[in-house]
């Protein structure tokens, strides 16, 4: 493997590891209750932005396998580098996810997204859509779609919007995750829902694969209607 390749993993992972170390780590201490709300949504998204001018120019700072399947079907990346990327993805949020286990059981801190048995490790569950699985797919697609057509759109070479990219993309996770975290918890990424299901130890690693499955669906929306938007054709 060439250095630069293995620097473009090891950027993803740490990527990905502070995303859901920083974004799932907030919902666990202060819940998404009130004004925590935003304040969850904001950690998402905030993360996006210090890390897009972090490890945007290493790896382009997909640190989402949804994100990296768009680009992959739009021919922005290598099959290996594709496989390379999700898995240095869920590298990051399995070390993420085990430290913030290990942190609060230490120090003895209430997760505030547990039931009264289990952990909650801020995964994603379908509760706020009553369990109607259908709900949650929809809400998961779409919201992944908005996600990764303006990511396409921030970093479209014709459209040459300068520096600010990584900012429009990290206010557009925030948004995505206001209207998604009460139905949801919103993912939008396979990566940062697979550690926490299953550090969980409750009912969330049944309802895994709808979080896996819906990302990858609105991605690969995304990348053909952005491809066809950007066409020449008329």
């Amino acid at each position: 493997m060439e250095k630069s390749t293995l620097k473009k993993y090891v950027a993803e992972a740490i990527g990905s590891f502070t995303l859901v170390f920083v974004g799932c780590g907030t919902a666990m201490k202060i819940g998404c209750g009130g004004s925590n709300y935003l304040a969850t949504a904001f950690a998402f998204g905030l993360v996006i932005v210090g890390m897009a001018y972090c490890i945007g120019n290493i790896s382009g700072c997909h640190i989402n396998p949804a994100v990296s399947l768009a680009v992959w079907l739009n021919k922005g990346m290598s099959t290996r580098d594709f496989g390379g990327y999700v898995v240095s993805q869920c590298a990051g949020s399995l070390v993420a996810t085990g430290l913030l286990r290990a942190i609060f059981a230490m120090a003895d801190i209430t997760d505030q997204t547990k039931g009264e048995n289990d952990w909650g490790m801020g995964a994603n569950t379908l509760g706020g859509v009553d369990d109607n699985i259908i709900a949650g797919l929809l809400i998961e697609i779409v919201l992944t779609f908005i996600f990764v057509m303006v990511i396409l759109g921030v970093t479209s070479k014709k459209a040459n919007h300068g520096s600010f990219g990584g900012l429009i993309i990290g206010l557009t996770l925030t948004m995505v995750h206001i209207i998604g975290i009460g139905f949801t918890g919103t993912s939008v990424n396979p990566a940062r829902s697979l550690w926490p299901a299953v550090f969980a130890l409750n009912d969330a690693i049944k309802q895994l694969w709808i979080f896996i499955l819906a990302p990858l669906a609105g991605a690969a929306l995304a990348a053909f209607t952005y491809k066809w938007l950007e066409s020449d054709e008329k």
